[in-house]
């Protein structure tokens, strides 16, 4: 197990989740906000609420699993 690799993501001390901390996690982090808003706006030229909601959903868990999974990778071990 490599021990003395760069930490992207430090560990918050109350809850659950990660910060960034480098340039390399801020960068995620942007890609992921920006993907978001994309996501929101081309999902917003649907007709109704319910398929903004099942579209918008969509798009966030696709963009949110490899957000955790690097967050996890990169990140700060907890102790939990």
């Amino acid at each position: 197990m490599e021990t003395n690799k760069t930490i992207w993501f430090k560990a918050k001390k109350w809850g659950f989740g990660w910060r960034p901390v480098s340039w390399q996690g801020w960068a995620i982090t942007i890609v992921y906000i920006l993907g978001l808003v994309h996501f929101a706006i081309s999902a917003n030229s649907q007709h109704s609420m319910s398929d903004f909601l099942i579209n918008f959903g969509f798009d966030f868990i696709i963009l949110t699993i490899p957000l955790l999974i690097i967050c996890y990778l990169r990140g700060e071990r907890t102790l939990v």
